[in-house]
């Protein structure tokens, strides 16, 4: 029985999954009340708990506390409500690169009751179109440098009416910026139930089509209270930084839930490359990172030339496959462990981990407390221990897919089939084999070979194509396109470049094949199907 919701607007309830498609919940020590609002949690909260004067949020050449934090997005909240007409259960949709200011707006748009979808700067017009017809978003909050895609997605929208600007560097000089310097400090959140949704994640399916994950008010604080709590063990002197954007759940949960739930501080990059996070660590003392193996790779090379990262105490790995050699490499140079872990947009973050006292190499480890796993067949019956299956997870959080688009494909008798392929050994650590799908990740980002597909069909000069993950010592994987060209076009590097430039210009740029492989013919079935199998062998 879900809690009383304080929606207004209903769409995200009424568009919840059937109550029998969904998994299987274990809740037992995640006991919050029935009116629960995570942005007021993670702010006020804090400050009543004594945390006012601790650094909440570093970036763009300033720190804030708790207390500044919980003004500003107080302010926000003002303006959402009484100038823009944000009515609680409305969609609200945030286009930032990571920034203070992006976090202050997700803030304040969760104080308010709203609905949130976080999404990456990188995307385009018609991604973003996407996105706003699957939750039917009302309001749009963008940084004002990014602000052509989010109008021209606009444009076009039955449900979209409400854009506005805000700044996201340190200078608050836009319209929602201005508006709020106006507003008082102190609002009153809307009293949302724990059960009401807070947030929608989307993820890119191996289709290519996204689907959006819908996750509560008690989701959010669940994630920190049992794995940055049990596995991270997070305390007020913990200093986050990491690469993943807040428009994933996996970023959203490192750089922002799980610092503020603890009165820890959260440093944010705009551009998170290797070096600018050494510099952060160097500078602020970080303790915490998260950020892919590929990032890990360039921080080892660093230490070797005189970096001083011995203030991380903690660095997680996740978004791709930890290799053995980057692990072992780590501990050697640091004493410390790398972290390997999995998580899922449709769980919300992290679900298997190692520990700190309980790791070892090209091993994911064991469930956080209150998730099970196991590994399954085709026809769902757990196969012995070593064996290759697929991984279902069971646990506090779990799938629910808006408007419950493939949720019986993803929830299956109660448990998450989270698409990928695992074994586990006889000491209960669990191991990962492959995906299970045609999913590409690359440098931590999930890229669907048919979305790139569709984007180089859209050039002339393509007759056909296939997209496979090509590997890549950097960064795991990257996309590699199999091109048959038409008549009268020559193969060559200025034709690479070319279509290059256009997938860069249709879909968010690291979607680009960085390989094209120009071919007479594609490997295909006798009823026509690309066997995109056969490419992989090639």
């Amino acid at each position: 029985m879900l809690s009383p919701s304080a929606h207004v607007d209903t769409f995200a309830r009424d568009n919840l999954p059937p109550p029998d498609l969904w998994p299987q919940f274990n809740l037992a020590g995640f006991d919050y009340p029935e009116r629960l609002n995570a942005g007021w949690e993670l702010t006020d909260g804090m400050v009543e708990k004594g945390f006012g004067d601790h650094t909440a949020l570093i970036g763009n050449g300033r720190l804030r506390t708790y207390k500044e934090l919980s003004d500003w997005t107080n302010r926000l909240a003002h303006v959402l409500v009484e100038d823009l007409g944000v009515k609680p259960g409305n969609r609200v949709l945030i286009r930032s690169a990571n920034n203070p200011a992006m976090v202050a707006c997700w803030l304040a748009a969760t104080k308010v009751g709203a609905v949130v979808v976080n999404t990456m700067p990188m995307l385009r017009a018609a991604e973003l179109r996407t996105y706003v017809e699957l939750a039917e978003i009302t309001h749009a909050l963008c940084d004002t440098r990014l602000m052509d895609e989010m109008v021209a997605c606009a444009k076009d929208s039955a449900t979209l009416t409400s854009v506005i600007g805000f700044d996201g560097t340190s200078n608050h000089d836009a319209e929602l910026d201005r508006l709020a310097l106006e507003k008082p400090v102190r609002f009153t959140c809307v009293p949302t139930g724990r059960d009401d949704v807070a947030l929608l994640g989307f993820t890119s399916g191996s289709t290519g089509v996204p689907k959006a994950t819908m996750h509560f008010h008690r989701d959010l604080m669940i994630i920190a209270d049992g794995y940055a709590r049990e596995v991270l063990g997070v305390t007020p002197d913990d200093v986050f930084v990491g690469s993943p954007p807040l428009a994933f759940t996996f970023g959203l949960g490192g750089l922002a839930i799980f610092p503020l739930r603890f009165g820890a501080a959260a440093t944010l990059l705009e551009q998170a490359t290797p070096p600018n996070m050494i510099e952060i660590i160097e500078k602020y003392k970080a303790t915490v990172c998260f950020t892919a193996p590929t990032a890990y790779r360039v921080m080892l090379r660093a230490m070797e030339e005189g970096a001083d990262l011995s203030s991380l105490r903690a660095a997680v790995s996740a978004g791709e496959t930890l290799p053995g050699p980057v692990y072992d490499e780590w501990i050697a140079k640091t004493g410390k462990p790398m972290l390997d872990g999995i998580g899922a947009t449709e769980l919300l973050h992290i679900f298997i981990s190692n520990r700190f006292d309980d790791h070892k190499p090209a091993c994911t480890g064991k469930p956080v407390t209150g998730y099970e796993a196991k590994i399954i067949n085709d026809a769902g019956e757990v196969v012995p221990d070593g064996e290759v299956g697929r991984l279902a997870v069971r646990g506090p959080t779990g799938c629910r897919y808006l408007k419950g688009d493939r949720q019986s494909a993803y929830v299956q008798d109660g448990w998450n089939i989270t698409g990928d392929s695992f074994w586990r050994d006889e000491d209960g650590y669990f191991h990962f084999a492959a995906r299970n799908d045609d999913m590409i990740v690359s440098s931590g980002y999930n890229i669907a070979g048919p979305e790139v597909e569709a984007a180089l069909l859209a050039h002339p000069a393509v007759a056909e194509c296939a997209v496979i993950g090509a590997p890549d010592e950097e960064r795991g994987y990257v996309v590699q396109a199999h091109v048959v060209l038409s008549d009268g076009h020559v193969r060559d590097t200025e034709m690479v470049k070319a279509l290059q430039d256009h997938v860069k210009t249709t879909i968010a740029p690291y979607k680009y094949p960085r390989s094209v492989v120009f071919t007479d013919t594609l490997p295909k079935t006798a009823t026509g199907k690309i066997q995109r199998f056969r490419l992989k062998d090639q």
